[in-house]
């Protein structure tokens, strides 16, 4: 498998990743044995990041994954995120101390290679979002601080909340990572938002963010499943899921899938999947792609479309013209 640097990091990733989040659910809710099979399996891939979160199952993923791993051992570039609650203002340093401890020893470890911050960055108060200032004056300060300790390499930030305050902490230049919503039902991160398409536009966010030197990861490439174009969702998978950045709700995101499947019947591609995981790697502002797996099966479908490459020029100039009929509806 492909690999490519993770900015300025230095440190070559798989250019897919190995999500253990709750909205595919196999790290939250699988059965143990399905688990190791589907992380041996990646490691075969020459998958070597994998992500969780302590917020992923309360804690479930950290320690799914740090049991799996325990067991196969391998060598691989593991990151891992904490959210600041409300209650945590006035002692944010603290507060990411003790979640990172926390997850350290859920996951078996003495350290994690990456920490990111698993908020919003805006400053509309909204779903525990913190204010750009937050991050850079207190966030980031506490995360050094943990890296001097030897506990992480390296540190950033889940890159969804308002687009203004995320291109200013972007700008800071003071992160090594970004993870970045981009899939066909939301492109902005790679350019500007087709004119009439529905979302919010990041405007441009994964060059910026490589301008800055940062590693970008590729998050929510499927749109949290819509991209299937099916509102039926694997038994695992949250079942009830709000989208990030795009529709209102998860059956237009669906709706408006379907609406690309000119990509599948004109034999572009073999399915809607493959044509956004091979969006994402069609970018070279982008170092690695997250998806979420719920069984083996998605895996193997994932990695078969990044081994595929790139979507060729003459696709992409169809994508372009399938979001513009897409936005006059």
């Amino acid at each position: 498998m492909e690999q490519r640097i993770l900015g300025r990091t230095g440190v070559k990733l798989s250019v897919l990743g190995f999500g253990c989040g709750a909205v595919g659910g196999l790290m939250v809710r699988g059965d143990a044995a399905d688990q190791e099979r589907a992380a041996a399996r990646a490691l075969e891939l020459g998958i070597n990041y994998f992500d969780t979160a302590a917020a992923y199952g309360n804690g479930e993923s950290e320690k799914n994954l740090g049991r799996v791993l325990k067991a196969l051992r391998p060598e691989v570039f593991l990151s891992t995120k904490f959210t600041i609650l409300p209650e945590d203002h006035g002692k944010i340093g603290a507060a990411v101390a003790a979640s990172l401890e926390a997850s350290l020893k859920r996951l078996g470890r003495e350290q994690v290679d990456l920490l990111q911050l698993h908020n919003r960055v805006a400053s509309d108060g909204q779903d525990r979002a913190l204010d750009a200032e937050i991050v850079l004056g207190e966030v980031v300060p506490a995360l050094e601080a943990l890296r001097s300790q030897g506990k992480i390499r390296f540190f950033g930030i889940t890159a969804l909340g308002a687009t203004a305050d995320l291109h200013r902490v972007v700008d800071a230049r003071v992160l090594d990572t970004a993870q970045v919503c981009y899939n066909l039902l939301n492109p902005s991160a790679g350019g500007a938002l087709p004119p009439g398409l529905p979302g919010q536009d990041f405007a441009g966010l994964l060059e910026r963010a490589r301008n800055a030197a940062m590693g970008t990861i590729g998050i929510r490439v499927l749109a949290g499943g819509a991209l299937s174009a099916s509102e039926t969702r694997h038994p695992l998978g949250v079942q009830n899921l709000d989208p990030i950045a795009s529709a209102p709700d998860y059956r237009t995101d669906v709706a408006r899938a379907r609406a690309l499947q000119s990509l599948v019947s004109e034999g572009h591609v073999a399915n809607l999947i493959e044509a956004s995981v091979r969006l994402a790697v069609s970018s070279d502002a982008v170092s690695t792609v997250l998806v979420g797996y719920s069984s083996l099966e998605h895996l193997e479908s994932a990695a078969a479309a990044v081994n595929r490459g790139p979507l060729p020029r003459a696709v992409l100039d169809r994508l372009t013209a399938l979001w513009s009929s897409l936005a006059a509806r």
